[in-house]
């Protein structure tokens, strides 16, 4: 029988449970799923096809898998650096949102950021934000998988001007995208424990359950946070999320910097998963998670590169070598953190952080085609005695060369399929100007 797709001449770094590296395999594909990965040999011959794609050497590896982040806030890219976090977020972001965000830029900005994720090897994403009717518009057009989760907060919002109305705005996104597409699923993002009530922490999470869904929050991002928790209620925010029964396998804790070795014993016993941003952590001086000690407890961590008006980019390789480096700065150990680690935290790990592990994350039989091309014909990728190292510490976004989602090719030779880069960037830039006269 003949495949659709055949990728052959690769070196192909699968992530599969025994972390198979094949030089000269190849990968055959049909209707969006990986049916074979092997390697080539003298008796076996590259199978049939209707599209045969020579790799030229290249390293063939899962899409990167991004666990958190913004996907408008593209338009906010380097509107207020050098900031701290509160300053930052009350004085310029929040205000920035309520005068810049509607339903056009939020489709805009998120076309801008389906840009940059696929071109720089991303193919699965995990969104937080308001106005994500259009969110998930974009991000379908641009041919992403994604997990979308609408925001929901305790005070006026973009698109959600009656907080009184925050649950049924999130449930209604529900509603409304569940089931639409293989690679669309929606979700329920409540901002944090410091602007969400307990009732409307309780009833979100009870909404997510009810509807199946995914449920994301952000939790200990800063020691004021946290401080902040324990002089009004006595505890941490992971104590308190754990004693509303918010904490479970099914909630996505972002961030969780500050947390101590009761709060990652909690953590561990609730089976939560971490998204992970070391890049937004630092620029933010927000801290550096205890990355280490949440794998030694058994815990689920992903990577995310958070919003662009904190990192200031969407480029995952980036974040893999910083979280592989700061961490060992931190330890004072060479050896914790090591590529292949971090190469599934930004892959297959990130994939169960979401619950998507069952279908990508990884290359093998009967997961969905999900894959990216590396160049690796540039002067900073030679020599090349590991693959993996090579990934996490030389590699970058810009050596991405094709990119497929699905079965389906999002980016060949570096151009996106399925945007128009040009024009997406001339809107941006008029809307740039805009928020620039007006902020």
């Amino acid at each position: 029988m003949q495949y659709d797709v055949v990728i052959h001449n690769a070196t192909i770094v699968t992530v599969n449970p025994g972390f198979d590296v094949i030089e000269g395999g190849f990968i055959c594909i049909r209707q969006g799923e990986i049916e074979r990965v092997e390697g080539k040999t003298p008796e076996r011959n590259i199978p049939d096809a209707d599209r045969i794609f020579d790799a030229g050497g290249c390293l063939v590896l899962p899409g990167l898998v991004n666990v958190h982040t913004h996907l408008p806030m593209t338009l906010f890219r380097g509107l207020a650096d050098d900031l701290p976090l509160d300053t930052w977020l009350n004085e310029h972001i929040f205000p920035a949102e309520g005068r810049f965000i509607n339903g056009k830029t939020a489709g805009l900005g998120t076309q801008l950021a389906c840009a940059e994720l696929l071109l720089s090897g991303t193919t699965t994403v995990c969104d937080g934000y308001f106005f994500e009717h259009e969110v998930a518009a974009a991000v379908q057009e641009a041919g992403l998988r994604a997990v979308l989760g609408q925001g929901v907060i305790d005070f006026p919002a973009p698109g959600v001007p009656d907080p009184a109305r925050n649950i049924v705005h999130a449930t209604d996104f529900v509603d409304r995208w569940k089931g639409v597409s293989s690679r669309l699923h929606p979700s329920i993002f409540c901002h944090s424990p410091y602007t969400c009530s307990e009732k409307t922490l309780v009833a979100a999470k009870e909404a997510a359950v009810r509807k199946g869904v995914l449920f994301q929050i952000h939790v200990a991002e800063t020691e004021g946070e946290c401080d902040q928790m324990r002089a009004s209620r006595g505890q941490s925010p992971v104590q308190y999320l754990a004693e509303l029964n918010i904490l479970d396998d099914s909630t996505l804790a972002v961030h969780s910097v500050w947390v101590d070795r009761e709060d990652i014993a909690v953590l561990a016993g609730c089976r939560a998963p971490i998204a992970h941003c070391p890049e937004s952590n630092m620029k933010l001086a927000a801290g550096i998670a205890p990355v280490p000690a949440f794998l030694q407890a058994g815990l689920t961590v992903g990577l995310g590169t958070d919003g662009c008006a904190s990192n200031n980019n969407h480029d995952l390789f980036g974040e893999m070598d910083l979280a592989a480096k700061v961490h060992k700065a931190v330890e004072k150990d060479p050896t914790v953190m090591d590529a292949k680690t971090v190469l599934k935290m930004a892959t297959i790990d990130g994939a169960k952080a979401i619950g998507l592990d069952g279908q990508i994350g990884s290359l093998e039989s009967g997961k969905r085609a999900d894959l990216i091309v590396l160049d690796t014909s540039a002067p900073h990728l030679n020599p090349m005695y590991n693959p993996v190292s090579h990934i996490v510490y030389a590699a970058g976004g810009a050596d991405v060369r094709d990119v497929m989602v699905d079965g389906q090719w999002l980016v060949k030779e570096r151009r996106l399929q399925t945007l128009d880069t040009d024009k997406v960037i001339a809107d941006i830039r008029k809307t740039a100007g805009q928020i620039r006269n007006l902020s």
